[in-house]
């Protein structure tokens, strides 16, 4: 192991190189060295034509984290598990100047093991019937995991292949490839003499050790961030990555280059287990009790209903709407729920924005690519989750919205993985967006000013979530919004269908329901009401 400086591993970097970055939004991320290598590029033109690997969203949907790879000419190819904070890289990938693949980000965890293990890849469901499936000829929907134009023709082409089809003892399956890791990028709090890293002030684990590995059985370097240089560890379970698979270690220099997420220097809370006193409440800051009773909180009333109806023993929240669901489930007076992250957390109080992937007062954190071992095994019992396009098959699209200039790619992160292996699946979300206003008290909802924008089209425009082929899994799907609930529900022909089985008192079903669907929705025959408490302003208590 060799201490270095941020640009003295900048310059170890060579054009062509496959370079791996550990990292979970806003947590985690080696900042010193990619803005380093950044800045060689743009004094240097150097290094060129490079393919960037992460499996988790890596930024803060500006200039940091992997947004410093967003530059014509430094990256050719971008594989990456979310996209969303990577606005850089997105930007690229939507001028045609790179090949964009957006891949679940479980299977990219998976993958480094795999190719630290010397296997040839990853064989898994995860991923079947949605853009990630490459089988084109069934589906013009099944892009093989490629966002823009140009990895669609290096796919066509033979000349990339991120992930195949395959049958095997009469089932269908994905198969994702190894390959060679030249360079991983990762980051730890401190490093001693021989190389041992600590993560004892990180927010938790990401995938440290199994990208270590791969980038060492490659043949490949790795180069750690840390925060200081210690002679030795004192307490050996901090340790995360062995000293035997570390070659650099850069020593930053600048705080802000090193803070425990994009968004908090230090919180202490995201390192201290859980004591059973009620901190994980405290520290989730102010309720969305406390604000008014819009759409927004309507609708995590509704998904803590949810949570009552199923008493689930684990459960995944999703970034954004989602998240406060488990505080208010408190405030209901619902317990028994064990909260987790896909970045490892488990229990505790989720965080939310640039330090989403943190959990306040943890009862345990595990490594990701383990995380997602149980998560794809069925271990969650309920998953709550955030929608953002909806068609009348029941489809969701939270992945990439429109072609060309004005497009967004946001990515499905570990959204595949969840969804296509929890025992039950519920989607947040409004029916209408863009100025909608709602007006709710004594039990009872009116729409105020309705929203510009339709949630449920005639068809998703990326296929992120196939309602029908999950539904055939046999898992419960349920779509939340504020004024109506839908179910995955047998239609004509015994195929699962989008079926409107609730409706919030007071509004009038065609105007307000149906109309503002731009596709024919089911009604189900036994359509009731949606909970008047859902309507009442308060704290609700279940």
């Amino acid at each position: 192991m060799k201490v270095i400086t941020a640009r003295e591993a900048a310059a170890l970097v060579q054009d062509g190189w496959t370079v791996a970055s550990a990292g979970f939004v806003g947590a985690g991320h080696a900042e010193a060295v990619t803005e380093a290598l950044e800045q060689r590029f743009l004094q240097e033109g150097l290094p060129r034509d490079l393919t960037l690997v992460y499996s988790a969203g890596q930024g803060d949907r500006g200039a940091r984290g992997v947004n410093h790879f967003g530059n014509a000419g430094m990256t050719a190819t971008v594989v990456g598990g979310h996209w969303r904070s990577a606005t850089r890289l997105a930007t690229l990938a939507l001028a045609e100047q790179c090949e964009g693949y957006n891949l679940p980000q479980g299977v990219l965890t998976h993958l480094y093991r795999a190719i630290a293990g010397g296997k040839p890849g990853v064989m898994t469901r995860i991923g079947l019937h949605t853009f990630v499936d490459p089988r084109t000829a069934q589906d013009a929907r099944y892009h093989g995991g490629a966002v823009n134009q140009r990895a669609r023709r290096a796919i066509a082409e033979g000349k990339a292949c991120w992930v195949d089809a395959v049958d095997f003892r009469g089932d269908e399956y994905l198969f994702y490839p190894s390959f060679p890791i030249d360079c991983a990028l990762i980051r730890c709090t401190a490093a001693d003499a021989r190389g041992n890293l600590s993560t004892h002030r990180e927010a938790f684990h990401h995938e440290l050790l199994a990208l270590a590995q791969a980038a060492h059985n490659s043949g490949g370097i790795v180069i750690a961030q840390v925060e200081s240089l210690v002679d030795h560890h004192e307490i050996l379970q901090a340790i995360h990555v062995p000293g035997i698979l570390v070659d650099y270690v850069v020593v930053c220099d600048n705080p802000a280059n090193h803070q425990m997420t994009f968004a908090e220097a230090f919180n202490p809370a995201y390192v201290t287990p859980w004591q059973g006193e009620g901190t994980a409440e405290d520290a989730a800051g102010p309720s969305p009790e406390a604000g008014p009773l819009d759409a927004r909180t309507i609708v995590q009333r509704r998904a803590v209903m949810e949570l009552a109806r199923r008493a689930p023993r684990v459960v995944n929240l999703g970034v954004g709407m989602p998240a406060a669901v488990g505080m208010l489930a408190h405030q209901a007076g619902l317990h028994g729920f064990t909260l987790t992250v896909e970045a490892g957390p488990i229990g505790g109080t989720p965080a939310d924005g640039l330090s989403f992937g943190a959990s306040a007062y943890p009862e345990a954190v595990v490594d990701q690519p383990a995380q997602f071992d149980f998560y794809e095994g069925g271990g969650i019992d309920l998953a709550i989750l955030g929608l953002a396009e909806l068609d009348g098959k029941g489809n969701v699209n939270v992945s990439k919205f429109g072609e060309g200039e004005g497009a967004l790619i946001a990515g499905v992160g570990g959204f595949i993985n969840i969804t296509q292996s929890a025992r039950a699946v519920v989607f947040m979300g409004t029916l209408t967006a863009g100025g909608l206003e709602v007006r709710a008290g004594d039990g009872s909802l009116r729409i105020v000013r309705e929203g510009r924008v339709k949630k449920i089209v005639p068809e998703v425009s990326h296929l992120s979530f196939n309602g029908p082929y999950v539904a055939s899994l046999g898992i419960p799907v349920v779509y939340i919004t504020e004024r109506a609930v839908f179910e995955m529900r047998p239609g004509e022909g015994g195929e699962a269908r989008l079926t409107l089985v609730e409706i919030a008192p007071g509004v009038d079903l065609q105007r307000d329901v149906l109309d503002q669907c731009a596709t024919p929705v089911a009604v189900a025959p036994d359509l009731r009401e949606m909970d008047a408490r859902l309507f009442q302003a308060g704290t609700m208590r279940l």
